[in-house]
């Protein structure tokens, strides 16, 4: 029997049922007496059905109507993990409600549509929420606090490195890898994870000379690879590198080279190299076992979605806010601006 004292689970609606839909129903069911997954919204509700098998709970209702879960005063917050090209609409809908929106990355397509997504929360006073669960990886939480400690003094140089492969077939989705649905190819659909996570820990990047190409080994659109040098606000220069034609696919790393020691972190472990000491190993914890580079892990969500819940319920801001999350589409419009041109180009 549930102690009297125990919360009682905030109703989430989960718009959308596309690949990532699999990663937050089981998130939900994980949530700890959270978080009860009371809808998914779908525009064919009949092929979204399969995820009631990944739900440990009562069956959701399965439905097209975004609008009367947007007016149902049981449902304070939406999962909304819609292709980009449909975003707009449904944060206007739930926004217009008052319904609070955790919101799969990125953004918008655009800098000025992630800027208006942004805005329009803000006016509707709801909270916005942006999945970077990186940020919540427990190597990524360990470098964070080593960071701020000053121990390793200043920062002199960044390295981020987005090694993976897609094979074509997943390019081969209608509209993926697009302007029009995506907003753009390896930087914007998943190297955004990196470029955010370093940005909270490096601070703000103030000017970019970049190059992107779509590679020879697929036909998209948008661009496979990029590769830009950064300057930093605070001095620093670093280098930031992605691609999805780097077969065999690798795991994301990012390299902080500060005055006192070096600090490399993946999604497995952060190694700290002191410059007159021992090297450690620590930062590990959580999933370290072989993941579909598609589907990852659903515990780093729980988490996001967990911090989201009490965000709402405290009155506090949720990990990464919609205006945090436009430093990593202001860094991405810059590289992109930049390649175009030839040209260094200021960010921001």
């Amino acid at each position: 029997m549930t102690d009297s004292s125990d919360p009682t689970p905030m109703n989430v609606a989960l718009i959308g049922a596309g690949m990532i839909a699999k990663t937050h129903v089981c998130a939900l069911s994980d949530a700890h007496g959270l978080a009860r997954l009371s809808h998914v919204i779908s525009r064919n509700p009949d092929k979204a059905r399969y995820l009631a098998d990944f739900y440990e709970g009562p069956c959701p209702t399965f439905s097209s109507d975004l609008a009367a879960v947007a007016h149902d005063p049981d449902i304070p917050m939406a999962i909304v993990a819609t292709p980009p090209s449909v975003r707009h609409e449904v944060i206007e809908t739930l926004a217009s409600t008052g319904t609070h929106i955790l919101l799969e990355k990125p953004v918008g397509r655009t800098l000025q549509e992630a800027q208006e997504i942004v805005e329009i929360c803000e006016r509707a006073d709801v909270s916005l929420g942006i999945l970077f669960q990186h940020r919540l990886r427990a190597p990524s939480l360990a470098a964070t606090q080593h960071i701020a400690s000053g121990a390793l003094g200043k920062l002199g140089l960044v390295e981020i490195e987005v090694p993976l492969w897609r094979d074509q077939s997943y390019y081969d989705e209608l509209g993926r890898g697009t302007y029009e649905r995506d907003g753009g190819g390896v930087m914007i659909t998943n190297a955004i994870h990196s470029i955010d996570l370093a940005l909270s820990m490096t601070g703000p990047v103030t000017q970019v000379q970049a190059m992107t190409a779509t590679s020879l080994l697929h036909q998209m659109e948008a661009e496979d690879f990029a590769i830009a040098g950064l300057q930093f606000e605070n001095g620093a220069v670093g280098s930031f590198v992605a691609s999805t034609a780097m077969f065999p696919h690798r795991t994301e790393v990012i390299r902080l080279h500060f005055e006192n020691g070096s600090l490399k972190m993946d999604k497995n472990a952060l190694e700290i190299s002191w410059r007159y000491g021992e090297t450690e190993i620590e930062g590990t914890g959580g999933p370290t076992h072989e993941e579909s580079p598609l589907q990852g892990n659903h515990r780093w969500h729980q988490a996001v979605i967990e911090d989201f819940i009490q965000a709402i319920s405290t009155g506090r801001a949720p990990l990464v806010t919609g205006r945090e999350a436009l430093r990593a589409h202001q860094l991405i419009e810059a590289i992109e601006t930049s390649s175009k041109s030839g040209q260094p180009v200021k960010v921001g």
